[in-house]
């Protein structure tokens, strides 16, 4: 990060100190290729492909659940990319998660506390309990891998969770009003 001053360059000094703890060293390997595998569990192609089987091999409560999963999926990758092209954080320094680095260069806020939060939220809305359970289950990890292998400070995440938790209200919230109109 920059040589900002003032409040912005203390909260990028508290974030740094707070992630540096948790960031995985370079050894041993098999940590950190199970680390990077965890990060990549909650890719938006992962989820896309896990929505798609349920929309063609499930009942029609499935097909209802990927229909507004998949719409949170497309609205939070739109926000948080805006908002990353607007904030321009650069990930944090290392050479970790290349695809994430060339694809997406920038950190604030994490696409993917966002979207775990939503799949958490819908989860635990739509059910059935035991996808919320084991949802819930994996996402902290699959969060904290993020910041584990490198790619993002611990201020990314916090602020990717509360937007994932807003745009997934915001879009429960608009649901039945789209629904009364079809």
């Amino acid at each position: 990060m920059g040589t900002t001053t003032g409040l912005l360059g203390r909260l990028a000094g508290i974030d740094q100190m707070l992630t540096r703890p948790l960031t995985l060293p370079e050894k041993p390997r098999l940590v950190r290729l199970a680390a990077l595998g965890l990060a990549h569990s909650g890719d938006s192609w992962v989820w896309a492909g896990l929505l798609a089987a349920a929309w063609f091999f499930g009942d029609p409560s499935w097909k209802a659940r990927a229909i507004v999963i998949f719409a949170g999926l497309v609205l939070i990758e739109l926000v948080t990319v805006g908002v990353k092209m607007v904030i321009r954080r650069p990930r944090p320094a290392g050479t970790s998660g290349a695809i994430y680095r060339r694809m997406d260069p920038y950190s604030f806020p994490s696409g993917h506390a966002a979207r775990a939060t939503m799949l958490c939220m819908f989860s635990f809305i739509m059910g059935p309990s035991a996808a919320f359970v084991a949802i819930v289950a994996w996402s902290p990890f699959m969060v904290l891998s993020r910041i584990a292998i490198g790619i993002h400070y611990v201020f990314d995440v916090i602020v990717g969770a509360a937007l994932g938790a807003l745009l997934t209200w915001g879009l429960w919230s608009i649901i039945p009003l789209v629904l009364a109109r079809i």
